[in-house]
Formats: structure tokens, sequence, C-alpha cells
């Protein structure tokens, strides 16, 4: 059997290596000696590679020695140049092998390195890929109800997708596996390309696949040379790129694929100019029914019905897990960071360690991507931290989504946006996010999102559009933010939302905020603060106090909504008092809005540890009355049957007595203590004790902690007082995270607020009094 590739041996190379030093020559010298297009031939026999049988020996011959003497394992029946003799023909195994070998640099040029956003050199695509996995039920494709998406609650609504409703994930590779023809579907920067990138390597390197020859094409890149060859070609352009790897013959390719030995990635639908979408399409759907054995994988944003390809299998892309978010840190700070290895491994954790706080959960919620993920591990390298303005980083991957990403990949999309700039798209997406936010529609049908293009189109300065030209247009701009840009995706039939929840609220904070008119922006803020109590609002109030070149008007008009909370109800303004009271009988340390809130909560809660923390940190009377709190709940139990009960009870009291102060609370307690029967007593004396005196003692213990400690009052709120008072926390606690959100607050408004915080109507009034 002759082969058509000779490789060197190691003696070999070293003998052309001397023989080409002779000859005082360049390699590019060599080829065009040799007839050669490019040096590639020369540098692969110079590195043992395989070189074409004929371009092998012509080499040799070239540099005046003996190619036997230069080959590795020579075959017998070659023959020299001029000599004549018919090849025995090469089966499929054969020809698979030979353009693999031959083809194999190429594949790896093109796809086993990524230029990442930012990044000033090009990445190895081995040292940054984390396994994709994949739902094999599409969203788009889901039949679900609009009012079910809407009634989700915050926290089963996971700010990414459909909350608790989850589909069926299998890896990547699997999926490739089991569907031989694939069209994977995703949002900007989920991966698609990469994946597309990584099976091409895999393949490459004989771990998937290794029956196939992998090709890679770029469907926009394909388009545009077939539209200037006027000839749309999949056939033309594979055996193009396949000459250079020895498979001169069409005949060869037409084998090949026939065989189902091709590995077709074809990457980008989505990117491809209107104009040549039907040829491209109509391409794909013949040329895969003609050679269906072979292995086909396309990538697109979209599932839009015109871009359906025929006998492919539609899945989607999923967003990382907490594992793969994990894994790609460390593989971006070992490979990207500015460290030595253990170093970036150490960055690595820290970044993953910092994550998971509470205080940084909404980047958790968007860093569910490779493009986010990357621009997180980038912004953390630089800062140390998360950004303690997310508005900067909303607005970066704002920027991305809206073209940056596009320009990156050279990627021109179709003009359909009526030549809208970025600002023109900002406020376009600004005004859905609020409308639709304003009416609580996380989830939105598709006439109601085209409804609210139209309005905003028609309220364009010379807007002319008729009513059928503007439902139009109002269709098309929905598509194109859906493809473009991936900022308003399909999640069912029909059934459309922001793709992240974040963008939603910052888009709703930024029209607020862009609101450039002083009394208008007045009317706006007081319009955000009607929703103070909805725990939905909570971030937008966040992101708008973030963006506002002062927030004293926002958090002032906060303050005055939350107060009229419980304005009008006496019992609860009571309630206010005494812990206003409380509070002034603690030393200035800490700060009486801290005490306040304390002793509220306390009053409430006796049990939750978090005050427990918090008292340990402030005042030993604080911490006393937590103590006093926990003891009196625990007796609120029924023990009455549990004699053995009597000497925990007085372990409790002694712990206490050591931090008690105040003389007659001190004796008062020592009595009640030293009316609890010895443990050394009989049993049934002291079951009868306790039977018979238990609920006068707890009573007395009550009133004791009355009335040296002012604590434990029954103050028998009704449900609906209690729902009032956790609206009232709960505002308090956004105005505060507010002030601690790096806004920009004058000094003195900023005391007046922290100052008053919780306080009674009356004692306000008397603070304004006293103001004026």
């Amino acid at each position: 059997m002759v082969k058509r590739s000779l490789r060197a041996s190691p003696a070999g190379i070293q003998r052309a290596k001397r023989a080409f030093a002779l000859k005082g020559w360049t390699q590019d010298n060599l080829a065009a000696e040799v007839n050669l297009k490019t040096r590639q031939p020369i540098w692969r026999l110079f590195t043992g590679q395989p070189v074409d049988r004929q371009i092998f020996m012509e080499i040799c011959q070239v540099l005046d020695i003996e190619w036997r003497e230069v080959a590795k394992d020579p075959p017998a029946d070659f023959l020299d140049p001029g000599e004549s003799l018919e090849p025995h023909p090469m089966t499929v195994d054969e020809l698979v092998d030979e353009v693999r070998s031959q083809h194999r640099d190429t594949i790896q040029h093109q796809c086993g390195i990524l230029q990442l956003l930012d990044i000033s050199h090009p990445v190895n695509i081995d040292d940054i890929y984390v396994d994709v996995n994949i739902l094999e039920a599409v969203a788009n494709q889901q039949w679900l109800e609009v009012t079910d998406l809407n009634n989700l609650a915050p926290n089963e609504f996971d700010r990414v997708g459909l909350g608790d409703i989850d589909y069926p994930q299998i890896p990547g590779l699997e999926a490739v596996k089991i569907h031989g023809k694939l069209r994977v579907l995703g949002k900007p920067g989920v991966g698609k390309t990469t994946f597309l990138q990584h099976l091409a390597v895999q393949c490459n390197n004989g771990e998937f696949a290794p029956e196939q020859v992998p090709i890679f094409i770029a469907l926009r890149e394909f388009a545009e040379a077939c539209r200037h060859q006027n000839d749309f070609s999949l056939f033309n352009t594979i055996h193009q790129s396949l000459i250079p790897a020895g498979l001169t013959s069409p005949a060869q390719l037409e084998t090949l694929l026939n065989e189902g030995r091709m590995l077709v990635l074809m990457d980008g639908m989505d990117e491809v100019l209107n104009q040549d979408i039907t040829a491209v399409i109509r391409e794909i759907r013949a040329f895969s029914d003609k050679y269906h054995r072979n292995r086909f994988v396309v990538s697109c944003r979209t599932a839009a019905q015109k871009l359906a390809l025929r006998g492919f299998t539609d899945v989607e892309i999923a967003p990382f897990s907490q594992a793969q978010i994990a894994t790609f840190a460390q593989k971006w700070f070992v490979a990207l960071g500015r460290t030595a290895r253990p170093l970036g491994q150490t960055q690595a954790a820290e970044f993953v360690a910092r994550l998971d706080l509470p205080e940084n959960w909404q980047f958790r919620q968007l860093v569910v991507t490779p493009l986010f993920l990357h621009l997180a591990c980038w912004v953390f390298q630089g800062e140390g931290r998360f950004p303690s303005k997310r508005t900067a980083f909303y607005k970066q991957g704002l920027d991305l989504l809206l073209g940056k990403w596009d320009e990156t990949k050279g990627v021109e999309r179709d003009d359909v946006y009526r030549g809208f700039l970025l600002p023109q798209k900002m406020k376009l997406l600004s005004q859905l996010a609020a409308v639709t936010f304003e009416q609580g529609q996380y989830f939105f049908e598709q006439r109601i999102i085209e409804q609210y293009i139209e309005d905003y189109l028609q309220n364009l300065p010379g807007a002319t559009l008729e009513p059928e030209e503007l439902q139009l247009e109002s269709e098309a701009m929905l598509k194109a933010i859906e493809a473009q840009h991936g900022l308003l995706i399909e999640r069912a039939r029909g059934i459309f939302s922001f793709s992240y929840l974040a963008f939603q609220e910052y888009l709703t904070a930024r029209k607020i905020v862009a609101t450039h008119n002083l009394s208008a922006l007045e009317q706006a803020l007081g319009g955000l603060v009607s929703h103070i109590t909805d725990p939905h609002w909570h971030e937008v109030f966040l992101l708008t106090a973030a963006m506002l070149r002062s927030a004293d008007s926002l958090v002032q008009l906060m303050k005055q909504e939350i107060d009229a909370l419980v304005a009008q109800d006496p019992h609860l303004q009571n309630f206010l008092m005494w812990a206003s009271q409380k509070s002034q009988t603690i030393p200035a340390e800490p700060k009486l809005a801290t005490t306040r809130a304390f002793y509220l909560a306390l009053a409430q809660s006796p049990h939750t540890a978090d005050q427990f923390a918090l008292a340990s940190t402030l005042d030993q009377g604080i911490f006393l009355d937590a103590a006093l709190e926990n003891l009196l709940l625990e007796f609120a139990i029924d023990h009455s049957q549990d004699f053995a009960y009597a000497n925990a009870c007085s372990e409790a009291l002694n712990n206490i007595l050591v931090m008690v102060l105040d003389a007659g609370f001190y004796k008062s307690l020592q009595q009640l203590k030293d009316q609890l029967p010895a443990s050394h007593q009989g049993q049934e004396r002291l079951q009868s004790w306790w039977q018979d005196n238990y609920p006068a003692w707890v009573n007395q213990l009550k009133d004791s902690i009355a009335q040296y400690r002012n604590i434990h009052h029954p103050w028998q709120f009704s449900p609906e007082q209690e729902q009032v008072l956790k609206r009232y926390y709960d505002a308090n606690q956004l105005l505060v995270d507010c002030l601690n959100s790096n806004c920009e607050v004058t000094a003195s408004i900023r005391q007046e607020i922290e100052a008053t915080l919780l306080l009674p109507q009356n004692e306000l009034e008397d603070r304004e009094w006293q103001g004026n």
C-alpha cells in the first residue's frame, strides 16, 4: 500500500536541517525552489509531521539528499520522481486519518484559542473552557400561563430564569452524541461559539468523534464569501478548506460525506444578514438532508421560526451552576490573573467566597454566563472586591449586549432600529422596563410588549407611521432586541421577559433618574416612594439612590412615607414611644436609633439569635434585657409537670444575677431564686411544689422584670398591626441600606434621618418644632 504522506525520522530531521543550513536559505527560499505557495510543508518536515509524499520527495531532491534516508520507515514500493506506478486506492479510514492529520494544525489555529473581552492576548481554549450543560426542553417552546409566572414570589424568582420551573440538563458532549443534527440556542455570551470550538478541538485531539473530520464554519463569513461568488455551497466551502489537507479531489470529499465521516460545526446563524439568511438556511437544509449520516451542530441566539432547520433538534445552553462558576473562576485567575499559579488559585477561592456573601447576591444571579462571569472576574482582579455601586457593573453589561460584544466579534447587524444609536436604544429599553415594572409585569405577552414599543415610537418627534406600519415596526424591533442583544427573550410561547431581572430593575431606575426636569423628577421620585413597602421594588430604590446626583430628596421622601405608615395607630405609637424611652436609659454609645431598633425587635422576637449578636457588642444592660426576654420566653412553656426543671431555672437565674447591677432588682431576683425548692429534696415534694407554685412564681418574675427593666410588656398586636410593623421595619431597613449604599446625601440630612429613625410621631413633631 503506497502511503500518501511521509514523516521525517529524528535522524532524518537532523540530516535535512544540515543540508538546509549548507544552502544558506530561509524556509521561504526553499518553498519557492519547490514551487510551494506556503512554507508550511517545510516547517512540517523539519518538525516530524506528515508531509505529502510527492512534496516530501521534492524537498529532499532540492536539498540534494536521498529521501529514503530522511523518511521514517520508508515503504519499499515508493517510487522516485519520474517513475510511474498506479497507487492503490485508499480506504475511507486511511483517507480520514490522512485528512485529520493534515488538517489538525488548521483546526487548532482556528478553534484552539479565544480572544476574550479586554484581554490583550489570545488564550488557549483548554485553559479557560468549562464544560456546559444543555437544556433539552427549550424554554420558548413550552406552553405556560403568564399569570402563573407573574405570581412567583420574590424568593421563587431566581432573577435569571423561570424560578422554580426547572428543566432536565445533560452534558453538552452527551447532547451532540445523542442527536446527529443539533441546533444550540442561547443568549449572548452564554458560550455557544466556544462550545462549538471546544467540539472541534476535542474531535481534533481524538477525544470526541475520532472517526470524523472536524470542520468549523463561521456562517457570517460563509455568507459574505458566497454572496461575492454568487454560489451558496457548503460542499465547495468545505472542499476549499480541506485542499491544504491533501483532499484535492471533490470525489474524496463526496466519499467522506457519503460515509458520514464529517463533523460540521456552523456558528452564528443569527449573525447572517437578512439579505443572505434565506440562501444560507436553504443550503444548510439541503446539505444536511443530502449528507444526513454526518454530525451537524449549528449555533443560534434565537429559536425564531424563520431560522428553523428541518430534522435538527433544538437545545439550549443552561446557565452555569455554582460548581461551574467555581471551576471557571479557578481557571480564569490561574490563566489570566496577574499572579503566579498558587496565588491565582487563592484569588479564585476568595472570588467564590465573596460571591457567596449575602451582600453580593445580585452578582451571583448575573454571573451565570461566561461573558458576565469573565467581566466579574476582570473587575474583581482590578479592585480586589465587587464594586459597591452595582450600577457601573450593570452599565458595562448593557453596553456589551447593546453593541460592544458584537463589535469585539466583528459582527455587523441589519439596521432594524431606524438608525437608533446607543442612547436611543437605552431610552427605549428604559421605557419598556419602567412601564412593565410599574405594572408588576416581569413576564408579559408578546402583543403587550409590542404595544409598549408602538407607544414609544408614536411619541418620537416627527413620528408619521400609520397603524399597520407601527405594528410591523414594533414586531421587527422586538425580534431585533431578542436576536441582537438578548435583553428581551421569549421565556415560553408568546411570553417575554427581560433576560435578567437585574437589568429590568436597573433600566427602571435609569428611567427615573433620566428625568431632567426638576418638578418631573420630584414626581417620579414620589411615584417610586409609593412602592416603599413592596419588596419587588427594593433593588430599584437602591439603584436609583446610587445613580442620583443628589439623593437628598429621595431619602427625605422615603422617611416621610415610612413615618406615615404608623402615624395613625395610637397603639403602635405607644409601642414606638416605649422603645424611645427605653433607649434613652442606655449610654450614648451605640446610636439611639440602633438601640430603638434593638428593643423594637426584642419585644417581638426575643428568641432571635441576631439580637444576642447585637447585644453582645453593646451595653451590658442591653445584653441583660436580651437574656431576660429569652428566659421569659422559655418560661412561657408550661413546665408545671416537669419538676426536674427547677434546677435548670435556678442555674439560669444564677447566670443572670451576675449581670445585674441594680440592688433592688438583684434582691428581687435573689428572693425568687430562693423560693425554688432545693434539688436534693424528695421527688414527691419537688413535684408538689412545682405544680402548686410554678405559675405564680413565673408571674412574680415577670412583674419584677417589668418593674425594674421596663421590658416584656403584653403589647398584644392584632394580625393587621403585626403586618404594618413588619412593613415599617422593612422600609426602615431599606432606608438605612440606601444611606449606606455610597449614594450622595448631604451630611446634615443624613444625620437628621439617622437620628430620627423609628421615633414616634410626637417626638418627630417636637424635633421639627424645635428646628423651626
